[in-house]
């Protein structure tokens, strides 16, 4: 057992951690849980973020269509949900009649880390409290100014208690045409004992007029490093 553990601290620089003899250390060996992407199916579009987001295919889309809401693509691992939104009637000048405008709507998608079940240890955790980083990639769709929304928490043993959290919405700019992938991150550090749980939300505006314009995303991740934090 010595010889794993051995490996465990040489290979992840754990040095000064906590590492009790009392562990499995073949099957936290095993199980990989440092420097490891640990949300499931990153990419449902099947995209990268290392190559450009597709342009729309306005050729190839039909010219009217019944009203549609949620993107497709294989969304296995991840809790869904699809917030139709209201018309935003706020530009319009009064007695002004619209014979037709986009509708947005709001696709979210989380997933919830269970990090013992990953193969982290109380102590860790607790005590070495290592840095927990999120990534995550959406696509600059440009079809409203407000089109991506992150919401990270850091959850207890009873998977309610908020330990730490990080929200971002940020403002695009449209003032310009651009069809990049943008890059959202965060580091959680020194954010005290007890948290067993990350839960993981992004909300990606979809809109709809007489075709579908989903915004995309790729690449999300939630990694745990090495790297021990002070509280």
């Amino acid at each position: 057992m010595s010889d794993w553990k051995n490996k465990c601290e040489a290979e992840w620089s754990l040095q000064g951690a906590p590492m009790p003899d009392s562990l499995d250390w073949k099957s936290i060996y095993e199980a990989k849980p440092l420097n490891r992407n640990l949300l499931r199916n990153t990419s449902p579009f099947g995209l990268s973020k290392d190559i450009p987001p597709p342009e729309p295919e306005l050729a190839d889309m039909p010219s009217h269509g019944p009203p549609r809401f949620t993107p497709e693509g294989d969304f296995g691992g991840w809790t869904t949900n699809t917030e139709v939104l209201p018309y935003d009637m706020s530009g319009i000048p009064p007695n002004v009649v619209v014979c037709q405008m986009p509708q947005f709507s709001w696709f979210s998608m989380e997933q919830i880390v269970d990090l013992k079940a990953e193969g982290l240890w109380e102590e860790l955790l607790d005590d070495f409290q290592p840095k927990i980083v999120i990534n995550d990639w959406y696509e600059e769709s440009q079809l409203h100014d407000f089109i991506y929304e992150l919401h990270v928490k850091l959850l207890g043993v009873d998977k309610s208690t908020v330990i730490a959290e990080h929200s971002v919405r940020p403002k695009d700019d449209r003032s310009n045409y651009s069809h990049t992938w943008k890059e959202v991150s965060h580091v959680f550090s020194g954010y005290g004992p007890g948290v067993r749980y990350v839960h993981f939300t992004h909300r990606l505006k979809n809109s709809f007029m007489n075709e579908f314009f989903p915004t995309k995303f790729t690449g999300s991740s939630v990694m745990v490093k090495p790297v021990r934090t002070s509280s």
